[in-house]
């Protein structure tokens, strides 16, 4: 899993009735794009995730 700052990440829920996380990644802390990332999530809180397979990263609207 690859991400850029601006890019959202999506936290599937792991159980049934649990909601998605949502957030935008504030820091790229691996090499290549890749893991951990800082998170803002919609909340406020910030988080360093290292993504599950419950995760994916949408790519941030760039302007062309």
């Amino acid at each position: 899993m690859h991400a850029t700052v601006g890019d959202r990440l999506v936290v599937h829920g792991a159980v049934v009735g649990d909601h998605e996380k949502h957030g935008v990644i504030v820091e790229v802390r691996g090499p290549e794009g890749g893991p951990p990332f800082l998170v803002k999530y919609e909340d406020g809180h910030e988080a360093l995730v290292f993504p599950g397979p419950d995760a994916v990263v949408l790519p941030a609207q760039r302007e062309s």
